[in-house]
């Protein structure tokens, strides 16, 4: 490496491939690049791109909408203030969920980098994307599994009478069949209905406790349901990212489709429109509760997918210049309205279920969690008087293909980490192995016991992991490699200026707001229970360990990055695992280049104004 002290001079130089900047900076113009540049020449390895710049759009959508949509917050919503929560919703997607879903997918395509690699710009955190690569590995093999029962369901709607419209003698007394001629029968609020025996004892066979049974032996019909599951998502992986973005149409699209026949079936059901109400009413009281708060940011994490390392990953299959603003505001607001549609067609149904059993509170009839589409919906479907098994059957094949949507972009945020770093390996050998190692992992789902284990993975392995390694993530790319220089990149690859709104809540309020979410979570905690059961305290240990593993990147992976660095003192080692490495910048040769010329520039022209976190924000 050759340094011109005290100098301003630069210049690019460019043979086979291998461009060399000589120049260093002086003060605090932020100038960090000022090392040999090794650029890969146009030869060497290229990277994927989406086949049309719309598949990018799509695959997103199918990403980000998911069963987290049609399930989980129509439920949220419910227990955290009815319509009053949608406030505090919006709110949340306005100041965290489109600022960080902007900032990932910038970038992701700047740099071309799988989330692994995107890392280059702040080596010494590069942690946080291997703890997220292996949150999102944790959370495909579970999602697989809930796929598995989705196709149990969508198997079991075929049949001539739906089997969880009535009961089986193993069952015992207090079962109450749910089919159409148990309508206006209220003894269903009493007893223990035939939908979620059917879930519970002939789907699951889930035992009461893990203490003396353990986990048990998979069930078959499952474990096919699971290959069936690994067996498409792994076709549509084999062919990479071009498959994928064709595949998007489809899983983008088509849901919507079902979802409003759906609504058209829903709003025309007696006591439909009272369910709706019930869903929407606002309780204003509500808007004072931190919980409320907690559950809109925690609902609006997991539903846009952010910080998982998904986002980076399709983002750096895109042309170099396209403008994602427009992009990113399409799919933020279609999550949200999809979220709202999804409730009012849950509650729609409920409330004609609340209806048919004559009861007045539609809080008894509504399950959370993967209760409300295999126990709920179900129940509600069977009280259908036309045709059960076609709206079983759509309502089913919508959860499929919502699910196997965000299944392929979390598998593919896996493949191409291993892609990124073994660039001679032909795709369709990842593909297969990743769905081979995804389907054996799943087979701990497919016991009795399995969903035991699916709630404690997901809030050990990926809700817990998740918030930590998200502000962290703020922190590095925000006020380690700067919010002003994330600005200067937009500005050199779409020539736009960046408004305040983007920087103050990429600085202050989205690290800030999921800070304090961290901290009530921590101080709100209480063991982790699944159907009001206490786990084993071996489970809890194997929990935390889950999420130790996870964390524990970031350190791990910090020291290891200032060790390697060709620095005397510990000091210089940490100062330089800080700064971008060498070839940060476009993957693509001219554009590198370009951006090291851009970046010069900006160190003789822009000079800092105020101190550092004024000019970090403002600068």
């Amino acid at each position: 490496m050759e340094e011109a002290q005290g100098s301003r001079e630069g210049h690019p130089q460019s043979n086979d491939g291998i461009s060399t900047v000589v120049y260093s900076s002086e003060g605090d113009d932020q100038l960090t690049i000022n090392c040999d540049v090794e650029v890969e020449s146009k030869s060497s390895f290229q990277r994927e791109q989406w086949g049309k710049g719309v598949e990018f759009l799509f695959s997103c959508i199918a990403l980000s909408v998911g069963l987290g949509n049609v399930w989980r917050f129509p439920f949220i919503a419910l227990e955290n203030g009815g319509g009053a929560f949608l406030i505090p919703y919006v709110i949340v997607l306005l100041l965290i969920g489109r600022p960080v879903y902007y900032l990932e997918v910038i970038i992701g395509q700047f740099s071309s980098r799988g989330c692994i690699k995107a890392f280059d710009m702040v080596p010494i955190m590069k942690g946080i994307a291997y703890g997220q690569v292996y949150s999102t590995a944790l959370a495909t093999t579970y999602y697989a599994c809930i796929m598995a029962l989705t196709i149990r369901y969508l198997v079991a709607s075929f049949s001539e009478v739906l089997p969880w419209t009535y009961c089986l003698v193993e069952w015992g007394s207090s079962c109450v069949a749910t089919g159409a001629s148990a309508a206006n029968d209220t003894s269903i609020v009493q007893g223990v209905s035939s939908a979620e025996l059917f879930f519970t004892q002939t789907v699951l066979r889930e035992p009461e406790t893990l203490d003396d049974s353990g986990l048990g032996t998979p069930s078959w019909d499952l474990v096919l349901c699971l290959l069936a599951t690994w067996v498409i998502i792994g076709t549509v992986l084999s062919k990479g990212i071009r498959s994928s973005g064709k595949a998007s149409y489809f899983l983008a699209l088509f849901p919507y489709v079902i979802m409003f026949v759906l609504l058209i079936r829903a709003v025309t059901l007696p006591g439909a429109w009272q369910g709706i109400v019930y869903f929407l009413k606002p309780q204003w009281s509500e808007l004072l509760n931190p919980h409320v708060w907690y559950a809109a940011i925690t609902q609006m994490f997991f539903s846009l997918a952010i910080c998982f390392g998904t986002l980076v990953m399709y983002a750096s299959f895109n042309d170099f210049n396209k403008n994602v603003h427009k992009d990113v505001i399409i799919i933020t607001t279609i999550d949200s309205l999809t979220s709202i549609l999804a409730g009012c067609i849950i509650f729609g149904i409920l409330g004609n279920l609340a209806h048919e059993t004559n009861t007045t509170d539609i809080s008894q009839v509504v399950k959370g969690g993967a209760g409300l589409a295999f126990i709920s919906y179900p129940e509600a479907i069977a009280k259908f008087k036309y045709l059960p098994q076609l709206f079983a059957v759509l309502f089913f094949f919508m959860l499929l293909v919502l699910g196997i949507g965000s299944n392929i972009g979390m598998a593919s945020a896996v493949v191409n980490v291993v892609k990124d770093r073994f660039t001679h390996l032909p795709h369709w050998l990842l593909a297969v192995g990743a769905s081979v190692i995804g389907f054996l992992c799943g087979l701990v789902y497919m016991t009795p016991g399995g969903q035991f284990v699916l709630n404690l993975v997901d809030f050990y392995g990926c809700t817990f992991i998740a918030l930590v390694l998200a502000i962290a993530e703020l922190l590095a790319v925000g006020w380690i490699y700067g919010v002003k220089r994330i600005c200067s990149d937009i500005e050199f690859m779409l020539n736009v200026k960046t408004s305040f709104y983007w920087r103050i809540c990429w600085a202050i309020v989205a690290p800030g707001l999921m800070f304090l979410v961290l901290v009530y979570m921590l101080f709100s905690y209480e063991p982790l229970t699944y159907r009001g059961v206490q786990y084993p305290p071996a489970y809890y240990m194997a929990g935390w360990i889950i999420w130790g593993l996870g964390v524990l990147q970031l350190p791990f992976w910090a020291l290891v990055t200032i060790f390697q660095q060709p620095g005397k003192t510990f000091g210089s080692k940490l100062r330089m695992a800080m700064q971008p490495t060498a070839n940060w910048g476009p993957l693509q040769t001219q554009k590198l280049e370009a951006y090291i010329l851009h970046r010069k520039r900006e160190a003789d022209f822009k000079r800092p104004r105020g101190g550092y976190l004024f000019d970090n924000i403002f600068g």
